[in-house]
């Protein structure tokens, strides 16, 4: 039987930041990350899941926003090209997912 993971904003921050430094060095590819972050859910109590969630997103959209802080503080840069199209959709709507409103 599989190991339950701990649920803390910390935890969930590491395992986000392990996948992120794993994408960058080359060591995981996109669909590596998906599986991980998969496997990773799965080990998530259920009760625990509208947490996990609720920290997952907080910490996504910190990321992005320092992402984005980086790339609008890069110096005289003439034009930004992505390295890749980011193209949504490509990505399947997850209709068994619901979203976890918080006043966070």
């Amino acid at each position: 039987m599989p190991q339950e993971v701990s649920i803390s904003y910390q935890a969930v921050k590491s395992k986000v930041y392990k996948l992120v430094d794993a994408m960058v060095e080359g060591d995981k590819n996109t669909v590596e990350v998906q599986e991980s972050i998969r496997r990773w859910w799965k080990l998530i109590h259920p009760s625990d899941r509208a947490v996990a969630q609720k920290y997952l997103l907080m910490v996504l959209e910190k990321s992005n926003s320092t992402l984005g802080a980086i790339v609008l503080g890069l110096p005289e840069v003439k034009e930004v090209k992505p390295a890749r199209d980011l193209n949504m959709e490509r990505f399947p709507a997850r209709p068994d997912r619901t979203a976890v409103s918080s006043p966070v």
